[in-house]
């Protein structure tokens, strides 16, 4: 059989592994309890990679991003522009798809005093890196923390942030279908720093797979990292849209573009094709 035979056999394996990860996570989901929850403007995860690709400096940067941006006088004009003028917040890190960790639980921001003091959390917490990157696992994580959160979103936002494409877990695609299905936007700040050589995972459009592949629901958008002086405008810019419920400006696609312009499976078969075999983990 050729390599395009084999990678056909490895994407159909993929898929039935990953509709199988995703009805085997729903009944662990525990009862929402939204009815009897604090009303917010959105109740928003920040789910952030913390794989062996992000570099210590990058992981800093994309901290120091959050805790600016929630001590920004923008980020407070946009709160209290709110109906509820208050928002929930979780803080997690990721990488493998066993590999998920919450650095902050659900607080409620609604004035800069709170604001301050989940950055000082973010900011004092331990950094930690981790093997693989599954940005499904991430997703399959993330989802039923809302059911849970204690409070009653208008909105309800996973932020996404990271440097790869998921190479671990179940494939992103059908699981993303999965968690914005609950009507659950996923947004995405995709890192793209380095560039890409033959001796790493990494891939030149990022961007454009974290549009077609990882973001959806009501309103979602991708806000790129280039540059590292960008890391900080471009962290509080999206978290100032995701507060006030806006979108950036959106990207002109030439017409003759039609998906898939990437394949969701880009970084499975690149883990394949270095390393052999499915793996799961």
């Amino acid at each position: 059989m050729g390599r395009h035979g084999l990678h056909r056999l490895a994407a159909a394996a993929l898929f039935a592994a990953a509709f199988a990860m995703v009805a085997d996570a729903a009944p662990m989901r525990r009862a929402d309890t939204r009815a009897n929850a604090i009303p917010v403007d959105v109740e928003l995860i920040i789910a952030v990679d913390v794989s062996y690709s992000m570099d210590p400096d990058e992981q800093a940067l994309q901290r120091q991003g959050y805790v600016r941006a929630l001590r920004s006088k923008e980020f407070l004009t946009a709160l209290h522009e709110g109906v509820n003028a208050k928002i929930a917040l979780t803080y997690v890190e990721w990488a493998g798809s066993s590999d998920q960790r919450i650095l902050v639980p659900w607080r409620l921001i609604d004035g800069p005093e709170a604001a301050d003091a989940v950055a000082a959390e973010i900011a004092q917490a331990p950094y930690r890196r981790a093997s693989r990157t599954s940005i499904s696992g991430a997703l399959l994580f993330t989802r039923p923390l809302f059911d849970t959160s204690g409070y009653r979103g208008l909105r309800r936002v996973i932020d996404v942030s990271g440097d790869g494409a998921n190479n671990a877990g179940a494939p992103v695609a059908p699981t993303r279908d999965a968690v914005i299905a609950d009507r659950i936007t996923i947004n995405g700040l995709p890192i793209m720093l380095k560039r890409p050589t033959p001796g790493t995972m990494d891939i030149a459009n990022l961007d454009v797979y974290y549009e077609d592949c990882v973001i959806g629901g009501p309103g979602a958008f991708v806000v790129p990292i280039h540059d590292r002086d960008q890391f900080i405008d471009a962290t509080r810019t999206k978290l100032i849209l995701e507060v006030a419920g806006r979108q950036p400006p959106a990207r002109v696609v030439p017409a003759s573009a039609q998906k898939p312009r990437i394949s969701c499976l880009i970084g499975e078969t690149r883990w394949q094709d270095r390393w052999g075999g499915f793996n799961f983990r």
